[in-house]
C-alpha cells in the first residue's frame, strides 16, 4: 500500500523527462509553423507591392507616352522635338495634370537610378524653356518614384532613320536619334530585382510626322517656321 501510494503522489524522473522533450518539440513545430506563415505573409505582401507597382506605373507610362506634347525648342535650328530616346532612359514632353502640380508641359526623363544598396525606377520633371538655345537638362529636377527594387530598364524604338523615305520599312532600335519625328512606337522592358520581369509594355505615340510644327516641309523633312 506504501509503494503504491508514493508512486501515484507524482511523475518519475524518465516521465518527467519524455514530457519536456515531448513539450520542446512541440514548442518548436510551433515556432517554425509561426515563422513560415510570416515569411509566406510578408512575401505575399512584397508580392502584392510588386504587382502594384508593376500595374499602377505601367498605365501612368502608357497614357503620358502616348498622349506626349509635341513641344519644340523655337530658337534651335529646325525647331528640334523635346524628346530623347535612349537605351535606358526616356526624355519626353507632357502635361502634368493639376492635381499632381502646378499644370502645363513639363519635360519628363525616366530611368532606373541607384539607391543605396537598391535601384529605382524614377520619374523627373522639370518647366522646360523653350526659347533656350540648347536642350535642356535635368539639375535640381522634381522626383517621383514609380517603383522600387528595379534592376534594369531597356527602352527600344520603332521607326525609320531621320533621312529615310517613307517606303523603308521600320526597325527597332535602342536610341531615337530623329529630331523632326516621333518614333511609331514605345516598347519599354523593365526587370526587378526580384521576381518575373514585368510584361512588356508598348506605346504609340498619338502624334503625325509634322506635331507641333507651325510649317513642314515634305522634302526635306523638317520643321520650318511659318512664312
Amino acid at each position: 500500500m506504501t509503494r503504491v501510494a508514493a508512486r501515484a503522489r507524482g511523475f518519475t524522473l524518465v516521465e518527467l523527462t519524455i514530457a519536456l522533450v515531448l513539450m520542446a518539440a512541440i514548442a518548436a513545430l510551433l515556432y517554425g509553423s509561426l515563422s513560415l506563415a510570416a515569411r509566406t505573409w510578408d512575401g505575399g505582401e512584397a508580392k502584392m507591392q510588386q504587382v502594384s507597382d508593376l500595374r499602377t506605373t505601367q498605365t501612368y507610362l502608357r497614357a503620358q507616352i502616348a498622349a506626349q506634347y509635341p513641344q519644340r525648342l523655337w530658337k534651335m535650328t529646325g525647331l528640334p522635338l523635346l524628346f530623347a530616346g535612349e537605351r535606358d532612359e526616356i526624355r519626353y514632353a507632357a502635361v502634368l495634370p493639376s492635381r499632381v502640380a502646378e499644370g502645363g508641359v513639363y519635360y519628363f526623363r525616366v530611368a532606373v537610378v541607384p539607391y543605396g544598396e537598391h535601384s529605382r525606377l524614377v520619374q523627373e520633371r522639370m518647366v522646360p524653356d523653350v526659347s533656350a538655345l540648347e536642350e535642356p537638362e535635368f539639375r535640381d529636377a522634381e522626383r517621383s518614384v514609380l517603383a522600387e527594387g528595379i534592376a534594369e530598364l531597356r527602352i527600344g524604338y520603332f521607326g525609320r532613320d531621320p533621312d529615310a523615305a517613307e517606303t523603308e520599312a521600320p526597325t527597332w532600335r535602342e536610341r531615337w536619334d530623329d529630331k523632326q519625328r516621333l518614333p511609331l512606337l514605345v516598347r519599354i522592358d523593365v526587370k526587378p530585382e526580384k521576381g518575373a520581369a514585368w510584361p512588356t509594355l508598348v506605346v504609340e505615340p498619338r502624334r503625325s510626322l509634322e506635331a507641333g510644327c507651325p510649317a513642314w516641309d515634305p522634302g526635306r523633312r523638317i520643321c520650318t517656321r511659318a512664312s
